[in-house]
């Protein structure tokens, strides 16, 4: 990526963005955008781009395993995620931990099944469901560790999760569809995407001043309403970039030099670098897309300038 001054734009975008997050981020070492080298999920197709088959990440409960308050389905973990089931009369938390890394997720307590990626990727992996006992403690209720060998490092991030919540009939995987039908290759479908999203929702000032925690995006909401905060913007670019085969993460952390804590995104392409809507990407790597800088005012001075980005959470 060409690296350019950011300083000044990034100043501008200050106010715009101050919602994106909490105030109190979790204060972990920040991981560097790893480089994927193994061969791609999907690729260009003379004649134009063929989206592969709708991948979709479920509960099984014939597989769960657990006790009355959590059942855990492990049955899919070479496919990058863990679903669990969960009912209590109290407040659930779940963590998926991989050595140093910890990833805390709300669980619904009235046994309807969330999905969670392995974002850690292969390694040893330790789960936790975790039960309110008082005020902000939680104790352990089902607990469980497992091995995890992925079918590829792609697996966690082309599948929905409880953060890029999606189905095969969400509005925006139809338009996904659409726009992937008319694309001659991924790297024009996901030109198209950038360009439907950045064209049609806004930033809600008003959201992000109010929003709480524990809020989770709906992509069909932000498609139906027309705006959204920076966790929208991110789960409507995965939701509609994943459905149609290309592999994208959803990313939290923080954007220098103001230190705001912002969500966007990053899509693998297997294609040559290009150059298009004020971004260009790179050939068998991981491109930066920042949809909430994109929609409201940023240009190629600020996206695509991964030196300002220093990323936590993948999800």
């Amino acid at each position: 990526m060409r690296r350019r001054a950011a300083a000044a734009l990034l100043t501008a975008c200050a106010l715009l963005l101050g919602g994106c997050g909490e105030a109190s981020a979790p204060q972990e070492t920040v991981k560097s955008v790893e480089r994927m080298q193994s061969v791609p999920v999907t690729a260009a197709v003379e004649g134009g781009y063929v989206a592969p088959p709708f991948v979709d990440a479920v509960f099984h409960d014939a597989a769960a395993e657990g006790n009355e308050i959590a059942r855990l389905d492990l049955s899919s973990l070479e496919e990058g995620y863990v679903a669990v089931s969960a009912t209590s009369a109290h407040r659930l938390k779940f963590q998926v931990i991989h050595g140093e890394e910890v990833y805390t997720y709300d669980l619904s307590s009235d046994g309807t099944p969330g999905i969670f990626p392995l974002s850690c990727g292969d390694g040893e992996y330790r789960f936790r469901v975790m039960e309110n006992v008082t005020d902000k403690k939680y104790a352990e209720v089902y607990g469980c560790e497992r091995s995890v060998t992925l079918l590829d490092e792609f697996q966690p991030f082309i599948r929905p999760n409880a953060y890029v919540p999606y189905t095969a009939s969400s509005e925006c995987v139809k338009k996904a569809a659409e726009l992937s039908a008319g694309a001659n290759s991924e790297t024009e479908f996901v030109a198209a995407v950038y360009r439907y999203i950045g064209s049609s929702v806004k930033y809600d000032t008003h959201k992000a001043e109010t929003v709480t925690s524990g809020y989770l995006p709906d992509p069909d909401e932000t498609m139906r309403t027309g705006k959204g905060i920076c966790f929208d913007y991110a789960a409507l670019a995965a939701s509609m970039l994943r459905s149609q085969g290309i592999p994208t993460k959803e990313i939290f952390g923080y954007v220098s030099p103001e230190g705001l804590y912002h969500a966007w995104n990053m899509f693998y392409t297997a294609e040559s670098g290009w150059v298009t809507v004020s971004f260009e990407t790179d050939k068998n790597d991981w491109n930066r897309l920042d949809m909430t800088f994109a929609a409201n005012g940023a240009d190629d001075k600020f996206i695509g300038d991964g030196s300002n980005y220093s990323d936590l959470y993948w999800y």
